[in-house]
């Protein structure tokens, strides 16, 4: 099902599954130009690594990954069900597989993004750190809470059809609160704190660090990351499970 849903979103166009590399490789390449040509941002933060033209551009485009791979999932799973009525009604299926499904689609545009992160750095002939490995222990649990909001999405989605429209908003707001176009260390100190209310905060600043600083995760806010995704994670498939009875009669 995620191979389908992969290669449905390309059906029809002419160069296909390509488009996965196309799209952020021109994205990179606008952000480059547009804030390191047009507006000229400079940034301090891994200065000793980066220099000024690319810093900005390797930053924003760090966080977008991450921005990115929420946005696809959640801003989906409000309509998970009602997109697939047929798995209700006709037919014997585990409904809460679905949002896996998106999150495997989200997954493989965020890998290829990543690839063409790391290709525009090695181009330019900057390192890339050891620590990169840590990535997939950074990304996990924002994955579970991804899912755990999914299930309670796409659940309440079935009853209230305008969960989405709120959702759109919600989203939209996150990404100009999180730490997309500015590091969170630029922010005043009594403010700081508070943007690591968002969820997104606190990965994105993870992953830059393993990337482009070249240091390691933040063990104890990850385990403390972990316990709240398997929270939300549990909760949301225990609330899935229990309200699926009643999607027949509202569908």
């Amino acid at each position: 099902m995620v191979k389908h849903e992969i290669l449905s979103r390309y059906k029809g166009s002419f160069l296909g599954l390509l488009w996965s590399f196309v799209n952020p490789i021109l994205m990179l390449a606008i952000y480059t130009f547009i804030f390191s040509i047009v507006f000229k941002v400079r940034l301090e933060q891994h200065s000793a690594l980066y220099d000024d033209k690319a810093t900005f551009a390797v930053l924003l485009f760090s966080g977008l990954i991450i921005y990115n791979l929420f946005n696809e999932c959640i801003s989906r799973a409000p309509r998970l069900v009602l997109s697939n009525i047929n798995y209700v009604k006709k037919i014997i299926f585990p409904l809460e597989i679905l949002p896996w499904v998106t999150l495997g689609a989200a997954l493989f545009h965020a890998g290829i993004s990543y690839l063409v992160l790391l290709c525009f750095l090695m181009a330019l002939g900057y390192p890339i750190p050891e620590t990169i490995v840590f990535l997939p222990i950074v990304i996990a649990p924002l994955l579970l809470l991804i899912m755990g909001l999914s299930w309670l999405l796409a659940s309440i989605g079935v009853f209230v059809r305008d969960v989405g429209q709120f959702i759109g908003l919600i989203l939209t707001m996150m990404l100009f609160l999180s730490p997309i176009f500015y590091p969170a260390s630029a922010l005043p100190e009594s403010v700081r704190d508070y943007i690591y209310i968002n969820p997104l905060t606190f990965i994105i600043e993870q992953t830059r660090s393993i990337i482009l600083a070249g240091t390691p995760p933040d063990w104890i806010g990850l385990v403390f990351y972990y316990l709240i995704a398997l929270f939300v994670a549990h909760t949301g498939l225990i609330w899935f499970k229990k309200t699926r009875k009643g999607f027949a009669d509202v569908l």
